[in-house]
């Protein structure tokens, strides 16, 4: 039986941290959004699609392995929630059992200016969050 990806909303993905200090938060955008966009505090970087050509990372499921177990919580963040999602159900597929998304991701859905960051996510909400 295969399980869904459970959907987070950043408050409450960041209260499930506090009460749950195993977890682990994993930030899979870019290396560069990690570092110049900013990253919830405390998340580990590692990018599901990188640059320059936006393939799977091949390292990604090694990384997360090394980084958490398969019995820990994993919460997944992006920009959106999109690549989150997909890296999740990767996750799943490769054993892991309790995987999170964190819906809106860091910057959140597009307004109608089309900019980030002003309806929801990680930043919108307040949240704990540094850059680099």
């Amino acid at each position: 039986m295969t399980k869904s990806v459970i959907h987070l909303a950043p408050h409450d993905a960041f209260h499930f941290l506090q009460e749950n200090p195993q977890a682990v938060l994993i930030d899979v955008r870019s290396e560069m959004e990690f570092l110049f966009v900013g990253h919830p505090k405390e998340a580990l970087s590692i990018p599901w699609r990188d640059e320059p050509d936006w393939e799977i990372n091949p390292d990604f499921l090694a990384r997360v392995r090394r980084a958490t177990s398969l019995n820990r919580s994993v919460l997944l963040i992006c920009r959106s929630g999109h690549r989150s999602l997909e890296a999740g159900l990767f996750l799943q597929a490769n054993g892991f059992s309790a995987v999170y998304n964190v819906a809106y991701g860091f910057e959140g859905d597009l307004n109608d200016q089309h900019c980030r960051s002003s309806l929801n996510g990680w930043r919108f909400d307040g949240l704990p969050w540094e850059q680099c």
